[in-house]
């Protein structure tokens, strides 16, 4: 494997995939919405978009246990093409004729239960094409990827459907999913060793799936680091997305001052993911790793108490870097503390916290903010993340991690 992700296109490969797929996704889920609005009202919009979410969060952790099974390669590169395939096929549906909603229930359906598939794989890839050394390197590759993808996909789709409608804007996505099954074919990745690859070939789905769990949850690294990611994620998702709204709307800041905020906290993770590529080594990983988090934890409850717009914009960038380098340390640390073996699940169990449990704290959010305001719920929110720095922070093996050099 090459020293360097840079030169190494192997690693480029698989980034390039992924971003290609991140853009398609954006694309897509802004098209569904759009056909759905067409063919009816908003509650059937919102039926289509949550028949695609609740597979996807309800299957994730099974999504994992198929990419150990059966290996990251084979499962990212079939659920990638029945992707591309469901969507084509919606784009001809739609370019002649105009079908009921309930063949974009039925895509949505089909597509939440592919990404339930391709997110836990496309996740565990990363130690099988690059050494321990550039884990780090890798993941701020991937968290630029993923600012790009997210960046690029709504106007990509706007263009699209302003040329020829939803059909126009899911043939793109159809050949972004293309793009991607293409190049994830050409990655090449590492044979496990031969007693991990083995172990679990005698158990059932389900035991293997309790494996995983419990695999976590005993492990003294990865289980407080991914119980850490969750109340993270459980703490902040409801705060930076539903809270920064409430909060906008009570200062007179507007829509344009959530812009700002969200734009300075992108700022700000774009410039981690950027230091995390560019710097050599992080010594003491996780320790900096639960710094980062306490930091950021403090900076997202104090975006609650900017006096001023421009304090709290600067706060939302300070905030995201933070935050973006926090990430990264630690996906990077679970990565190369994980058996071969059970990064397929491990994978899954992290990117459930993430679009799964945590979206389930936005009703909570909303009703606490309801009954005793914004500001004490949204700091309530960065106490949460506070409790998932202390869980680290109590953890000796999480404060000892070091991370192998390049």
């Amino acid at each position: 494997m090459n020293a360097n992700v840079w030169r190494d296109g192997n690693v480029l490969r698989w980034l390039a995939a992924y971003g290609a797929s991140l853009v398609g996704d954006g694309v897509y889920f802004l098209a569904l919405g759009w056909a759905a609005a067409q063919a009816a009202g908003p509650a059937e919009v919102g039926l289509v978009m949550a028949v695609g979410a609740i597979p996807r969060a309800l299957l994730m952790l099974g999504g994992g246990v198929i990419a150990d099974r059966f290996g990251p390669r084979l499962v990212v590169i079939s659920s990638d093409a029945v992707r591309c395939a469901v969507v084509l096929a919606l784009a001809l549906v739609l370019a002649l004729g105009s079908p009921g909603l309930w063949v974009l229930v039925l895509v949505a359906l089909v597509f939440g239960i592919v990404d339930a598939l391709f997110m836990p794989a496309v996740g565990a890839l990363p130690p099988r094409i690059a050494g321990p050394g550039q884990l780090v390197r890798v993941q701020g590759l991937r968290s630029l990827a993923e600012r790009v993808g997210h960046t690029a996909g709504p106007p990509v789709a706007g263009l699209a459907m302003g040329l020829g409608g939803p059909a126009s804007a899911f043939a793109v996505a159809a050949a972004l999913f293309g793009v991607s099954l293409v190049l994830l074919m050409a990655v090449r990745i590492a044979p496990l060793p031969a007693p991990a690859a083995a172990s679990p070939s005698g158990e059932s789905p389900w035991r293997q799936l309790r494996s995983g769990l419990g695999y976590i949850r005993r492990h003294g690294l990865i289980g407080p680091l991914v119980l850490s990611g969750a109340l993270s994620q459980l703490g902040t998702s409801a705060p930076l997305t539903l809270g920064l709204i409430l909060v906008s709307e009570e200062r007179g800041w507007g829509p344009g001052g959530v812009g700002w905020i969200i734009g300075g906290m992108g700022l700000g993770a774009a410039s981690s993911a950027l230091l995390l590529t560019l710097i050599p080594k992080f010594p003491r990983a996780g320790a900096i790793q639960n710094l980062t988090l306490i930091v950021g934890s403090a900076g997202i409850g104090g975006l609650v108490l900017a006096p001023s717009l421009p304090v709290a914009v600067g706060l939302a960038v300070l905030t995201g870097l933070v935050c973006g380098i926090c990430g990264g340390l630690a996906i990077a640390l679970i990565q190369t503390a994980t058996d071969p073996s059970y990064l397929g699940r491990v994978s899954s169990v992290m990117a459930f916290t993430a679009v799964g449990l945590a979206p389930l704290a936005y009703p909570v959010f909303g009703l606490a903010a309801d009954l005793w305001g914004v500001t004490p719920v949204f700091l309530a929110g960065g106490a949460v993340s506070m409790a998932g720095a202390i869980v680290g922070t109590s953890a000796p093996a999480v404060r000892r991690a070091e991370l192998a050099l390049a």
